[in-house]
């Protein structure tokens, strides 16, 4: 007899949704179908069943800074708004060795409301060992082009290596790319200028530097045939450009980010530290917003994820321009707002549920046990009113941050609960602090099943 039943709700699929039961035990879906079946019944009816979403951009600094966030905060924020798998990596404390992951995975032991996997930093010195961090269970590898976050910028010749040596052993890569040369340069210019005002952010993290690092790296995957994933692509053209390394038979995927879609470039200049994140927003205009929402309706784009790298408003104003910490919270408000774009026309909740659950989950090796609810999937599920509002107040953020680039708006699509592993985390926005999260080991690990940290 299954543990639980989910009951008359409308079972959401990248393919279509059509009205079915799911029965749950041991944590996994046992059966999907019109079930006449005993056990707990959960009444979803005239409810969307989602999968769990899979967010694979978040950043807890746990162990690290933890007053910016922490694991326990930052996984009741994603509880809370439908997101059940997370894969987290802190540049204040990055893991590059083996050992690294072995300690974060026991420093994380019951400090986690979701299940999360482990990413690594990459060094130029690192490339060599990178088998043998893929082996101890990391999800992918972080580059950068440019120096941030303390995190050294790679080279072209350095990407070249790593991602030579990646394809070699079948790992996977998440870049971000702006070009070192022209970020430092900018940087310099604008300094030596004296400039501490909110417009220097888009002329020192410019368009074309993403750009000229964007290109290069889609070169570099496609002839090294490594599975590559550019981090938060911020306009069209750049998405273009990974459009036709695509098709020119690149491994290559593109990840968006709610920012590039919601925000605009002249945020900044009113809000100033409220807006540093980089790439910054590249929205001028209307047309250029349709132009965004056309490029993920023409499949440009991979999948969805947040970057989730929250400060608190207290630090965001300890400084200026230059000093402040670049990143904005997104774990709270990431499936509100496409639910809210799908209920709006402008995509569909299957699109929601292929870019931030689907497609994720299988670009990670997480799947079938994530991002799908289907026969021996993990019964992570949403359940979502069509019909409900939700007014985004700084008092209902989970995140340490205590504020949303989105306070004030109302979406529709309210997340009416969250379940992990059949297991009932967040209902009415209220997310328990349980902390029964396990860890996920990535694909290159010995899988002999998800396992708790502390096992």
């Amino acid at each position: 007899m299954p543990e639980l039943v989910v009951k008359g709700g409308l079972v959401v699929s990248p393919e279509g949704r059509h009205r079915a039961d799911l029965a749950i035990s041991g944590g996994r879906v046992v059966a999907v179908g019109d079930l006449e079946v005993a056990g707990t019944a959960i009444d979803a009816s005239g409810l969307l069943v989602l999968p769990g979403m899979v967010d694979t951009h978040v950043h807890l600094m746990d162990p690290g800074p933890t007053e910016r966030e922490d694991f326990p905060t930052g996984t009741r924020a994603a509880a809370a708004r439908g997101v059940t798998t997370i894969v987290e990596h802190t540049h204040a404390h990055p893991l590059r060795r083996p050992k690294d992951l072995a300690e974060k995975r026991s420093h994380l032991d019951g400090r986690s409301n979701v299940d999360f996997g482990l990413a690594a930093h990459l060094w130029p010195e690192d490339i060599p060992g990178m088998a043998a961090m893929w082996a101890a269970g990391a999800t992918f590898f972080k580059m950068f082009t440019c120096t941030t976050h303390g995190v050294p910028g790679l080279d072209a010749a350095s990407v070249d290596a790593a991602l030579k040596r990646l394809a070699g052993f079948g790992g996977r890569a998440l870049v971000h790319c702006e070009d070192e040369s022209l970020t430092a340069l900018a940087e310099k210019t604008l300094k030596e200028s004296g400039r501490v005002d909110p417009a220097l952010l888009t002329e020192w993290r410019s368009r074309e530097a993403e750009l000229v690092a964007v290109a290069a790296v889609s070169v570099l995957a496609l002839t090294s045939e490594a599975a590559v994933t550019l981090a938060h692509v911020s306009n069209p053209m750049a998405a273009g450009i990974v459009s036709t390394a695509r098709r020119q038979g690149a491994d290559l995927a593109a990840e968006a980010c709610p920012q590039y879609f919601a925000l605009d470039e002249s945020e900044v200049i009113e809000l100033g530290p409220l807006r540093k994140f980089t790439p910054p927003a590249r929205i001028t205009s209307e047309r250029d917003r349709v132009a965004m929402w056309n490029t993920l309706g023409k499949g440009a784009y991979s999948h969805i994820a947040t970057d989730h790298a929250p400060s608190t408003l207290e630090q965001k104003s300890n400084g200026d321009m230059w000093s402040a910490p670049f990143g904005l919270p997104g774990l709270d408000t990431t499936l509100p707002y496409f639910l809210d774009a799908a209920f709006d026309g402008r995509m569909e909740v299957e699109d929601v549920v292929r870019l931030y659950s689907a497609a994720p989950a299988r670009r990670y090796g997480l799947s079938p046990r994530k991002g799908a609810l289907q026969l021996g999937s993990d019964a992570d599920f949403v359940l979502v009113d069509p019909d409900g509002l939700w007014e985004v107040r700084d008092e209902d953020i989970h995140s340490k941050a205590g504020w949303s680039p989105f306070t004030g708006r109302v979406f529709r699509g309210s997340i009416v609960a969250t379940y992990l592993r059949g297991r009932l985390v967040a209902e009415n926005g209220r997310a328990a602090d349980e902390r029964n999260g396990l860890f996920i080991p990535g694909p290159g690990a010995d899988r002999g099943g998800t396992t708790s940290v502390g096992e």
